[in-house]
């Protein structure tokens, strides 16, 4: 589910907007983020197995359960940090048919 990174980037962005949802107001506003806080953590675990997956999936729980920063997008920034920490190397097919 999350091998690919499009895919990654795809749930991220549908995540983020599942943890935004609590400004909608009436129920979902405590409701969504008491739920919400766990499992960004481990979904945030599960698409980033690494030192990375865990600091960011701490994060993002601690920022569900703080009031006023749902608007951080947390998993679409760690799918930005992951870019950047690293980078996909091409395969030596990729390479070779270039030549």
């Amino acid at each position: 589910m999350f091998q690919t990174r499009r895919s990654k980037l795809i749930y991220g962005i549908l995540f983020d907007l599942i943890g935004m949802a609590s400004y909608l107001g009436g129920p979902f506003t405590v409701v969504t983020d008491i739920i919400w806080a766990p499992v960004t953590l481990y979904i945030m675990t599960k698409m980033y197995p690494s030192k990375i997956g865990v600091t960011t999936g701490i994060f993002s729980a601690i920022e569900e359960l703080t009031p006023g920063l749902d608007i951080i997008p947390t998993f679409t920034i760690t799918w930005f940090l992951s870019r950047i920490l690293n980078p996909e190397k091409p395969s030596k097919s990729t390479a070779a048919d270039s030549q």
